[in-house]
């Protein structure tokens, strides 16, 4: 058929899903308890939104259910590949789900972060992915260690000051 004869309104664009936290290939999706519970919680807004959505016009309404169940099928595949990690309190030694308290030594003020999933990670909550560079480099480490860490072109020099577990 010629795509003269083809209606405008019957060539729907594809919504646009926006992609979830990264996660590198062949890397476990860990996550903590607490991060565990917000992907549960995310995922029954999902279905609540896609059960109460009053959007009359069809089209629009295709639109909408489509961008839903996008993200609900990427929220889906991230929870089931979600590994629990429970947090072992080895106060001694950085591990995931820890909250590390660490200087950096151009910098007046100790800095504290928690190391969680990346579907948990939020900067302004100083909550750090565990594939970040930076909770890469202070797995393993113990208070005390001074650890180089390379920020762009500068050398850091990090020294942690306290490793905690919290419930």
């Amino acid at each position: 058929m010629s795509r003269g004869f083809v209606k405008e309104d019957d060539q729907e664009e594809k919504p646009i899903i926006p992609p979830r936290a990264a996660l590198p290939n062949g890397v476990t999706n860990y996550v903590t308890p607490n991060g565990l519970s917000l992907l549960k919680e995310e995922l029954a807004a999902l279905d609540n939104s896609i059960s109460n959505l009053d959007e009359t016009d069809d089209r629009e309404r295709r639109l909408m259910l489509g961008v839903l169940n996008g993200k609900r099928n990427l929220l889906v595949e991230r929870i089931n590949s979600a590994r629990l990690l429970s947090t072992i309190k080895s106060e001694d030694e950085v591990r995931f789900g820890a909250y590390v308290t660490y200087k950096i030594d151009t910098r007046p003020a100790p800095v504290t972060i928690q190391i969680v999933g990346v579907d948990e990670a939020d900067v302004q909550q100083q909550k750090i992915a565990f594939v970040a560079p930076i909770a890469t480099t202070l797995m393993g480490a113990k208070v005390g260690d001074t650890l180089d860490f390379k920020l762009g072109s500068e050398l850091k020099k990090i020294t942690i000051e306290n490793i905690a577990y919290r419930t």
